[in-house]
């Protein structure tokens, strides 16, 4: 019993359950964001009616294919990534690169060829060309 208590105390499968309830109040969020607003808005460019192709089918031997009903949901799922790229991965992405101009270079670019390589690298992995050594003093801070 001690065993599952403490697999049931540690910390990743806490943090687990955080991001699962969190995950599951976020996709609420934008099911909301995409639903109320931006669904709207696509209606309001596109004549005041929202694109519904749940009516579109067809039927093969007695099978019905609703794909109508399948083209809605890549609608709902291109228009709910758009939203979360534009409104929460790219503003993200810039916030953490503000933070990351103060990473220490460990590459720079070869002057023959432009590839990156190693900042010690004497000679350059890709075209072979010899590079001058830079001396300590010259060296960026580590």
């Amino acid at each position: 019993m001690s065993g599952f208590k403490k697999f049931l105390m540690r910390g990743n499968l806490v943090e687990l359950a955080v991001a699962v309830v969190v995950g599951a109040t976020f996709s609420g969020l934008i099911q909301a964001l995409v639903q109320d607003l931006i669904t709207p808005l696509i209606a309001a460019v596109t004549g005041g009616k929202q694109p519904d192709f749940s009516s579109y089918k067809f039927t093969v031997n007695g099978a019905v294919f609703k794909y109508g009903d399948f083209i809605n949901h890549l609608l709902t799922f291109l228009i709910v990534a758009a939203v979360v790229y534009w409104l929460v991965v790219l503003p993200m992405t810039r916030f953490l690169n503000l933070f990351d101009t103060k990473k220490e270079a460990t590459e720079k670019k070869c002057p023959e060829c432009l590839s990156d390589i190693p900042v010690d690298a004497r000679r350059c992995a890709f075209c072979t060309v010899e590079l001058s050594a830079v001396p300590a003093a010259e060296k960026p801070p580590a």
